[in-house]
């Protein structure tokens, strides 16, 4: 079955994690209204770093039991060398989606450095997207709720502990690069 991929970072230290989200066609709509019952009122997006402990606790409870998966790639990096591994993480993971079948892929957008990501995908798509049915778009995360699913689980990971335990249960795998 074709799936959906929402992809979103964290950096913790030295550690690059790229967190792919991937839905089946079936959960898009109700996994996007779960998400949305779960906004503050006025809030436009989930952004885990931004949340107080209590609230980070209720909201991955609540996302860790939606019908979705998560990979986590994780590079290591200086700061100088950030964008080099994410080009590598985001490879991996665009690969892994074509072994899969996958229809979309949705990134959220780092603004002026999406063409990083562009080469990146057009590099590692070659002669394929006109074989596959691979599409691709950067969207900012409050257009793209289904984008807030990768930045909880990336951020608990990278924090570890009883954040990463909370997460684990939609967490497929974890792909060191």
């Amino acid at each position: 079955m074709p799936v959906h991929a929402f992809i979103d970072e964290s950096v913790r230290d030295q550690r690059y994690l790229l967190c792919m989200t991937l839905v089946p066609p079936a959960q898009l709509a109700p996994s996007r209204r779960e998400l949305n019952t779960l906004l503050l009122s006025g809030a436009r997006e989930l952004h885990f770093k931004k949340e107080k402990e209590p609230r980070r606790k209720l909201l991955i409870d609540r996302i860790a039991v939606l019908k979705v998966t998560t990979t986590i790639y994780l590079g290591y990096c200086t700061r100088k060398s950030e964008e080099e591994t994410r080009q590598k993480c985001l490879e991996r993971a665009v690969t892994d989606l074509l072994a899969k079948n996958a229809h979309r892929l949705v990134l959220d957008s780092r603004d002026h450095r999406d063409i990083h990501d562009r080469k990146t995908l057009q590099r590692t798509l070659g002669y394929r997207p006109s074989k596959t049915e691979l599409t691709y778009e950067h969207l900012n995360s409050t257009a793209e709720p289904l984008l807030w699913i990768s930045d909880a689980v990336g951020w608990c990971f990278g924090a570890g502990g009883n954040w990463r335990r909370r997460a684990i249960g939609i967490i497929e795998s974890v792909i060191e690069l």
